[in-house]
């Protein structure tokens, strides 16, 4: 397979970071609200980024909210936050590949940006785009790094863990992979939309890369090889 390019959703796909957002979640709105949210009405909330989900839960104090989430999530997110075994892997073979990376996530840019530096993930991507306060904007986003790569959309791929990601990516045209390891994951849910492929584990993903990705083709209107610097294996804790 030729691609020109393969984006990534965060939380569920490359990191393993939902049990670090639940504790943020629950430790910023509990002086505001009086009580601990579940897992499962936190969830229920995703869709904005997390500052339109304060913004829907405190209106008049969700700055403030805003500010508790993040200071617990950094903190959290060092003791608890990894990449899952094998994402390290997947990505340095795309790169050697040749193939730009970006993601695109329905998190908010400040906790976006803290999970990408400490996991030492940041320096695999060339684009970064991050949610809305509004609203699930995945669709708007992925057509942002496709115009930025120049690239058309049935030669890139979004690879994302629920339902919502693979139809983002048709809603593009881009190709839909699915990412089922998390141990949330509705696998029978993304397999009954059908994406090219559905992926129980990482090494899963990894064999596909390398038994389906064909190394870019450089020349005349190529970018080649993507141009971000080296990862540094040394930086942060990822899974592998």
């Amino acid at each position: 397979m030729q691609l020109d390019g393969m984006i990534f959703d965060l939380d569920g796909t490359l990191t393993d970071t939902f049990a670090v957002c639940f504790i943020a979640f629950r430790e910023a709105l509990q002086p505001f609200t009086g009580r601990s949210f579940t897992d499962e009405e936190i969830v229920a909330r995703f869709g904005p980024s997390e500052e339109g989900m304060f913004q829907r839960w405190v209106p008049d104090r969700w700055e403030e909210c805003l500010r508790l989430y993040l200071a617990a999530y950094e903190r959290e997110h060092r003791r608890m936050a990894r990449t899952f075994p094998g994402v390290a892997t997947a990505l340095g073979l795309l790169r050697e590949r040749g193939m730009p990376l970006a993601v695109v996530t329905g998190k908010g840019p400040q906790s976006a940006a803290i999970s990408l530096a400490q996991l030492g993930l940041a320096p695999y991507f060339d684009c970064i785009e991050t949610g809305s306060p509004e609203g699930s904007v995945k669709v708007r986003c992925i057509e942002r790094v496709l115009t930025r790569w120049q690239v058309a959309p049935k030669r890139v791929a979004y690879l994302g863990d629920v339902v919502s990601d693979i139809e983002a990516s048709r809603a593009v045209g881009v190709i839909p992979l699915a990412a089922a390891w998390e141990e949330r994951s509705h696998a029978t849910a993304l397999r009954a939309l059908e994406p090219l492929a559905v992926f129980d584990t990482v090494p899963q993903f990894v064999d596909w890369i390398h038994a389906t990705v064909e190394p870019r083709a450089t020349g005349p209107g190529r970018t080649g090889a993507a141009t971000a610097a080296t990862p540094d294996p040394s930086r942060g804790r990822p899974g592998d």
